[in-house]
């Protein structure tokens, strides 16, 4: 059901006023908050100065709160979603309403510099990661495609040039749950050439219980590592490459008629178990001189990845339906960048500086598909008494672009900047798309379409610092999403158009009581047409495809605010709303659409967090955390058929902590939520129209870690 404003502000209220502040006995002590530092404009700078709205998880946070996840950060950045399966591999963010398929996504992580092209590749498990920082609102005058929504930018830790460093951490828990990770870093010659190692391994036993063979069904294990080798000539130059990978061995997907898992959560009925394989490897280099006017990088990124499924795609226990999913991708990006010296801006008078920035992007991509749906005899018809597979797609896509990006930041008197910035992109774009049947009950459809698309993404921003430590600014930008086919829809569908947006954002960032509190608000509007739906295949069960509809707007708020008001103790939090709904004239799959609310985007976001640290003799220290997380009502799908309500989870942390050792206890949904995180429509086969599955349950467990 719709809610308020107003009643969204007492939900998340509500939500912020269930978590328990601990209180100081002593006068506070008064320390600062930690430096941050982000790239979200693809150069280091504090984001209290940059006209845009950001998330920064620092490596504290992802290692304080046992964030091993890119989803799990996104709790603390507002007005952020992802609709994800618990197949790691399926994970989608959303910004602000904004988010599309993972073959086209309207919001890309770039991992050390390097985008993922496609999402099947972005939710990895995290090792050796520095920070995470979620961007939201278009940033295609330097990202370009797919940054319609904003980006998520992963940063890995540097290696050590200095003294070796490392950590190795293990937690257990139920579910037979049990992670191991380590890093390691140092010199190997000097103060020029550092070695960095990351490496982890992790497994759980499923959240889903199979009725058929009581076993669980949506098991995880993984394997994954990162190495790195830093070489610093001199004060100028410097290159670094690194060398990522993972080995994913997870169960089935945890899907059921969406009526069942309300009734009867984390239970299911397959005759078939299936499993959902990923692999990946990604190396990369970076290049980067520091001149005295100028400034040069370079960024080289290959990519390889394959996933492997099979699932019961009937999601019963009865034996009609399974399919055999193999996908493959391997790309290729280059990124080339110069810009004024960071300490050196030209200065075009005693009252004006300018600093600037230009680039060249180019890559390319390749992706395959063979999808098998194995139908049983006289399902497809009862006069089939044979068993038939329907390969929907058994497809190529190609990919090439170019873009070409370039930024000025005017500043006036040190206390007003001005921002003009602009990319253009060209793409060409060609497919194979093969559907047919063995044996050959109907004739195959095979089709070679190709075409270009080309776009301009401009931006402007003011940022003005009222006083040193508050900045207001305003943004206008558009977002372009690339248009491209779909490796398999219905007929007439297979292609679909570019995505525009305008985006308009102004907001105040401040830090106040000597940085011991910063603060930031943002208020936003987004007006796009051709908006990218992700729809499911009438046809072919479990397929989906990308259409467009005529358009949509959200508009909204978001504020953060992190202090420290005692050495011991640290607060923070953050709340985002937002109104999404598609413009009128909009259909989505043969549906009028118009003024519906835009799918799996909650009405608001909101998190509250606490960490308390209590000393004791020596460098022993007792530790406590907790953090409420929230999400209101959303809807799984265009039409606005079905829905998920507003809920909360809670998690809770307590500890030792020393030098260089720590030991733990922690609990994660401690009231035990049940909700249902993703779902979408499954007419014929479901007897409620929908299928999904249920968000994880309480976890809990033990965690210990050595450093030096």
């Amino acid at each position: 059901m719709y809610q308020t404003p107003i009643n969204r502000v007492a939900a998340v209220a509500y939500c912020l006023l269930a978590a328990v502040v601990p209180s100081a006995a002593q006068p506070p002590v008064y320390t600062t908050l930690p430096p941050i530092t982000v790239t979200a404009q693809k150069e280091p700078d504090d984001p209290q100065n940059l006209p845009v709205s950001v998330t920064a998880v620092s490596n504290e946070m992802l290692t304080l709160a046992a964030l091993n996840s890119v989803s799990q950060a996104g709790w603390f950045a507002p007005n952020s979603f992802f609709n994800e399966f618990t197949a790691r591999k399926l994970s989608n963010p959303r910004f602000r309403g904004v988010g599309a398929s993972p073959t086209n996504p309207g919001v890309t992580s770039y991992i050390d510099g390097v985008p993922q092209l496609n999402a099947n590749s972005s939710s990895i498990e995290l090792v050796d990661v520095d920070q995470i920082e979620f961007v939201r609102g278009p940033q295609s005058a330097l990202f370009g495609r797919n940054a319609l929504g904003g980006i998520i930018n992963i940063t890995s830790g540097r290696p050590s040039l200095k003294t070796w460093t490392g950590s190795l951490i293990g937690p257990y828990g139920n579910f037979n749950s049990g992670d191991v990770r380590g890093t390691v870093s140092g010199p190997l010659k000097g103060d020029t050439v550092a070695v960095g190692l990351g490496f982890g391994y992790s497994a759980r036993d499923g959240f889903t219980k199979n009725d058929v063979t009581g076993h669980g069904l949506d098991s995880r294990s993984a394997l994954f590592g990162k190495g790195q080798l830093l070489w610093k000539p001199n004060a100028r130059w410097e290159a670094r490459a690194m060398v990522s990978g993972e080995r994913a061995r997870d169960g089935d997907y945890a899907l059921n008629d969406l009526g069942a898992l309300r009734a009867r959560p984390f239970h299911t009925s397959r005759d078939v178990e299936g499993f959902t394989h990923r692999d990946i490897v990604a190396p990369t280099v970076h290049v980067s001189f520091t001149g005295s006017k100028i400034d040069f990088s370079t960024t080289t990124g290959f990519l390889k990845w394959k996933t492997e499924d099979l699932t019961d795609l009937d999601y019963t226990a009865q034996p009609l339906i399974t399919r055999n999913n193999t996908e493959e991708d391997f790309q290729f990006t280059e990124e080339a960048r110069f810009a004024s010296a960071k300490a050196a801006p030209i200065v075009l008078s005693p009252r004006v500086a300018l600093k600037w920035q230009l680039g060249v992007f180019t890559f390319t991509q390749n992706y395959t598909q063979d999808a098998v749906n194995n139908f049983s005899p006289f399902v497809l018809s009862q006069f089939l008494s044979f068993p038939v597979s329907q390969h929907s797609p058994k497809s190529a896509l190609d990919d090439r672009g170019l873009g070409i990006y370039g930024q000025a930041t005017f500043s006036f008197s040190s206390a007003l900047d001005v921002v003009v910035g602009a990319r253009g992109d060209r793409e060409h774009r060609e497919a194979s798309l093969n559907t047919f049947f063995t044996p050959a009950i109907a004739p195959a459809v095979v089709l070679t379409p190709q075409k270009d698309f080309a776009d301009v993404s401009p931006q402007f921003s003011v940022a003005h610092r009222v006083v040193p430590k508050t900045t207001v600014y305003g943004t206008v930008a558009r977002g372009f999403k690339a248009g491209g086919f779909n490796a398999a829809s219905p007929a007439g569908a297979e292609a679909y158009s570019e995505e525009h947006s305008w985006n308009y954002e102004a907001g105040v960032k401040t830090a106040a009581f000597a940085n011991r509190l910063s603060a930031s608000v943002a208020a936003f509007r987004i007006d796009w047409s051709d908006v990218q739906v992700n729809v499911p295949n009438p046809l072919v069960p479990a397929q989906f495809f990308i259409g467009n509809a005529a358009g949509a707007h959200s508009t909204g708020v978001e504020f953060e605010i992190h202090a420290r008001p005692d050495p011991v103790l640290d607060l923070f939090g953050g709340a985002g709303f937002t109104h999404a709904r598609f413009s009128d004239g909009s259909m989505s799959n043969g549906v009028d659409v118009s003024g519906k609310t835009l799918a799996n985007m909650p009405s608001y976001t909101a998190d509250f967090g606490v960490q308390f640290t209590h000393p004791l003799n020596g460098e022993l220290a007792l530790t406590a955390r907790a953090e409420a997380i929230c999400y209101g009502d959303y809807q799984y799908d265009d039409a606005n058929t079905a829905g998920q309500s507003a809920y909360k989870l809670a998690n809770f942390r307590a500890g030792v902590r020393g030098r260089h050792t720590f030991g733990e206890v922690w609990i994660r949904n401690a009231f035990d939520t049940r909700y249902v995180l993703v779902a979408f429509p499954y007419p014929g086969l479901a007897p409620s129209g929908f299928v999904g599955e249920n968000g994880a349950p309480r976890t809990f467990g033990v965690r210990a870690g050595v450093s030096f």
